[in-house]
């Protein structure tokens, strides 16, 4: 993630070149650091050249490796942010990104404020931290006392931001480990899909669901199956 001392930084990858041009312009004037690729490839030769991007944009349809593919190697080495842009409306891109391991998705055509809106969000949930208790400076440290969740062989320690399954770490993408300690913060308590859009992916509304369906399902690949509970018609809850 970026320092005070400079801006964030952001890979794009995207084989139009009018969109790539236009999104690049469109965020340097928002204050963002960009570096763009016309390939799959070379999208992904960049990340590992330089591998200090806050935050990657990924269109889905790329010629040699595609969108998803860049995702799932991204994935293999790093938890960094990933949004995926895809310019087909029946789905079938939105569930495959988020199964490879995306954090969020925009439908081309975008416009600039809602890809902003969407960076930002992203941006807030990789700096993510506890909201202070009574009494409690910003910034300062919780105290030790209920810093540590445990539910059965799940550990969640919400102050080093470390989630453990059986005493082996557990590593989650900003969006996976947000979404865990929404559940945490209410173990046993059914939350209901829309909410979880709001409070973590922060939508309104017309939020999509999905991205709620399938950040479950790669919660419950890591934590196990049994851990998140589907109570049909109403969403999801932790067990205790």
């Amino acid at each position: 993630m970026s320092s005070p001392t400079r801006p964030v930084r952001v890979l794009l990858v995207e084989d139009d070149e009018l969109m790539r041009r236009s999104f690049t312009v469109a965020l340097e004037r928002y204050g963002y650091e960009m570096k763009a690729a016309a390939d799959g490839l070379e999208g992904l030769e960049l990340f590992r050249d330089e591998d200090d991007f806050d935050l990657l944009i990924l269109d889905v349809m790329l010629p040699g490796l595609d969108g998803i593919g860049l995702c799932r190697r991204v994935r293999e080495t790093s938890l960094v942010p990933v949004l995926m842009m895809s310019a087909r409306g029946d789905g079938l891109d939105v569930v495959a990104g988020l199964e490879a391991g995306a954090d969020d998705y925009v439908v081309k055509p975008v416009d600039t404020y809602v890809l902003v809106a969407r960076i930002r969000s992203l941006l807030r949930r990789a700096t993510y931290a506890p909201v202070p208790g009574p009494g409690q400076a910003p910034g300062e440290k919780p105290p030790a006392e209920g810093e540590v969740l445990v539910f059965g062989d799940l550990r969640v320690d919400t102050g080093g931001m470390e989630v453990s399954v059986s005493g082996s770490p557990v590593a989650l993408t900003p969006t996976e480990l947000k979404l865990l300690l929404e559940f945490a913060a209410h173990p046993g308590i059914v939350l209901e899909r829309h909410t979880l859009l709001r409070n973590v992916w922060e939508y309104g509304w017309d939020g999509d669901s999905r991205v709620v369906d399938l950040c479950v399902q790669r919660l419950r690949r890591k934590l196990g199956r049994d851990r998140i509970e589907t109570v049909r018609g109403f969403g999801y809850k932790l067990r205790r």
